[in-house]
């Protein structure tokens, strides 16, 4: 176990480092975002009371989209100077690269969710109606959702042709029951209309779930390639 924290957190580190310093994934995601939000903005009358049914999917489809330049990058760096096939011949285990990978996508997109909120906030002059800290659990849960299988299927499609392309067509199909989840539950705390409980549970069912069958069968896609 201390073996695995200790990859675990090495990786981590480099990961964190490398996104320091060049700040691609994060520069990229915050255009898109902000890209995302001004169209919405010019689509939708952002001061109608309807505005409050629809910005949970807004706010999750612009995260969810986002979310996709950083886990195309996941593992397109460990492509040079082959650390992945490095990685593949130690006896470090596969499962701390993988909670590694996700630990750090986790952490950008929680940091891109943290930026790009208070912008949907002020554009849509929202005002949550129901339990506001109910809105913190939803993200953590949803934000992990989204990269624990995108960090999964990014590895699966790594050294496809068209990787980019192959990642969305694998993840937003299994994707679609945390989607309605996070956008059903978004909803219902911004209205105050029903309780969100039930849709906590949903998404933290399935990020129990998933969770378990990528550790499981992490080490076989990596060695598979």
């Amino acid at each position: 176990m201390r073996l695995f924290w200790s990859i675990t957190l090495a990786t981590l580190t480099k990961d964190i480092r490398l996104e320091w310093r060049s700040k691609d994934a994060l520069n990229a995601m915050l255009f898109f975002s902000l890209l995302v939000v001004v169209i919405f903005v010019f689509s939708f009358d952002p001061l109608a009371e309807e505005s409050r049914h629809i910005v949970g999917g807004l706010v999750w489809i612009a995260f969810l989209f986002a979310a996709m330049v950083a886990l195309n990058q996941t593992w397109a760096r460990e492509l040079r100077n082959q650390v992945l096939d490095g990685y593949r011949v130690s006896p470090a285990p596969a499962t701390a690269l993988f909670v590694a990978k996700v630990l750090g996508n986790f952490l950008l997109v929680s940091l891109l969710e943290a930026l790009m909120a208070p912008l949907f906030v002020i554009f849509y002059n929202l005002r949550v109606l129901g339990p506001a800290w109910q809105l913190i659990p939803v993200a953590l849960l949803g934000t992990w959702a989204l990269v624990v299988n995108g960090t999964f299927f990014a590895a699966m499609s790594l050294r496809t042709r068209s990787r980019e392309l192959m990642l969305p067509l694998l993840l937003f199909p299994v994707s679609i029951p945390a989607v309605i989840g996070m956008v059903a539950a978004t909803t219902s705390i911004l209205t105050g209309d029903d309780p969100a409980h039930f849709y906590i549970v949903l998404l933290l069912t399935y990020d129990v779930v998933f969770t378990t069958a990528c550790l499981a069968l992490f080490e076989t896609v990596l060695q598979a390639e």
